[in-house]
């Protein structure tokens, strides 16, 4: 299998709501199994991005939103079995123990560093005794659990992100746009065949959307596109699959979503508009899978510079710079068609602010989409913004660097000003 395969095939997670709820569920879950005796409390420490990403964000099988509740609901509930889906068996009584809790002021959550790296620290304390749960760089890898101070487990890596680095760099850095789109041209269609399962998730997610009476940009965008799915407008079909399935997850309505880069809607963004077009156009799905190995690849690139959790949105920056490609790629276009596109994409929607998860990420979605459809457009006809301009670069891998360097190292003290203004709403 080639190496590219690989790395999207280690990438592609399900999640049930967003990410970073999952995430602190998950950790709390697995705490939960390394202590007994009766409850006294739960101590959860995260770095910015993970504490504003759940900051107000929807819960899967709950009304409640936040930090402190999907916390209370890993532990009263959470599967750790079933990693970012750990929520999946909430009912009605697991929400009213979790009230009890969080009304016993048994669930406190601290601010840790301002930074892009995922942190969580879960402690639990017990009459009996303390666990520890340690979670770093990606959402689900735990890398220490304690009981009463002895480590039980330890590890830096799980096995499946061995892949990611090669000689301490990022795998994907190793390869230029022109490689990756090789790769992507003469892949075999067997080794692609996993990726419609991103497809199968994602397209269930947004049937919930429009079903749902939670929903209200899914229904505009519904009927904006004259009460159907796939209309003649295409870049008005890719809106609403995109953005009424990003506002299910963050609504948490009660259906996975297919991650990319440790997020959901990332791999909405990355992958449904891609489907509006191949449906509206006629393409075949050999040629969707191999755009989307692309959108993917190139959303990747950019986020392994811009950190995993970010004041910048890459949900719009990262994975709608990739949808644009994998849109190009469709519509024709060669690599000058990509970069243009790219260059186009660097100079217009890099440096929107990522607020954490929440109802405005179907705002950013919708943004994405569109300025995707100018990028492309744009491109085809050989127009774009210079590489003497702004923060593109001579190439588009200097271009999608510096995409990444905006939120990280960048945007650090944005990621501050963001959470305190959050932290002055409670």
């Amino acid at each position: 299998m080639n190496k590219l395969t690989q790395l999207i095939l280690d990438d592609m997670r399900p999640a049930l709501g967003v990410t970073e709820p999952g995430a602190i569920a998950f950790a709390v879950a697995t705490a939960r199994e390394h202590a007994s005796g009766t409850l006294q409390e739960i101590h959860i420490i995260l770095n910015s991005g993970m504490y504003k990403n759940a900051f107000t964000c929807g819960i899967p099988n709950s009304n409640e939103v936040g930090n402190a509740h999907a916390a209370a609901l890993g532990y009263v509930a959470g599967d750790a079995s079933k990693g970012l889906e750990c929520l999946d068996g909430v009912t009605g009584r697991h929400n009213m123990l979790v009230k009890e809790l969080l009304k016993e002021g048994k669930v406190i959550v601290t601010l840790g560093e301002i930074s892009s790296r995922i942190y969580i620290h879960v402690v639990i304390t017990t009459n009996e005794g303390t666990a520890t749960v340690t979670i770093r760089d990606a959402h689900t890898n735990i890398i220490e659990i304690t009981e009463n101070g002895r480590v039980v487990f330890s590890q830096r890596q799980k096995e499946g992100v061995k892949v990611i680095k090669e000689e301490g760099v990022p795998l994907i850095h190793h390869y230029t746009l022109h490689q990756i789109l090789h790769y992507v041209k003469t892949v075999s269609d067997d080794e692609l065949r996993f990726i419609g399962k991103a497809y199968d998730l994602n397209l269930a997610l947004f049937d919930e959307a429009i079903k749902s009476r939670r929903t209200t940009f899914a229904h505009y965008l519904y009927n904006k596109n004259g009460q159907q799915i796939i209309s003649s407008d295409e870049q008005t079909s890719a809106s609403l699959l995109c953005n009424a399935a990003i506002e299910a997850r963050v609504l948490g309505l009660p259906h996975p979503a297919m991650s990319i880069t440790g997020s959901g809607a990332h791999g909405i963004i990355a992958t449904l508009p891609l489907y509006a077009s191949a449906r509206v156009n006629g393409y075949t799905n050999e040629q969707l899978l191999r755009a989307t190995a692309l959108s993917y690849l190139v959303c990747m690139y950019i986020k392994e510079y811009s950190g995993k959790l970010s004041a910048f949105c890459g949900c719009a920056i990262a994975a709608g710079t990739g949808m644009a490609c994998g849109l190009a790629y469709l519509k024709g276009g060669t690599l000058k068609t990509l970069t243009l596109t790219i260059q186009n994409m660097a100079s217009s929607i890099t440096g929107m602010i990522c607020d954490g998860g929440n109802h405005g990420c179907t705002m950013k979605g919708i943004v994405a989409v569109d300025a995707a459809y100018q990028s492309v457009g744009l491109a085809l006809e050989g127009i774009a913004i210079g590489h003497v301009h702004g923060i593109n670069g001579k190439t588009p891998e200097e271009t999608m660097r510096n995409m990444g360097l905006i939120a990280s190292p960048g945007m650090v003290k944005t990621e501050g000003v963001i959470v305190d203004i959050m932290k002055g709403k409670q």
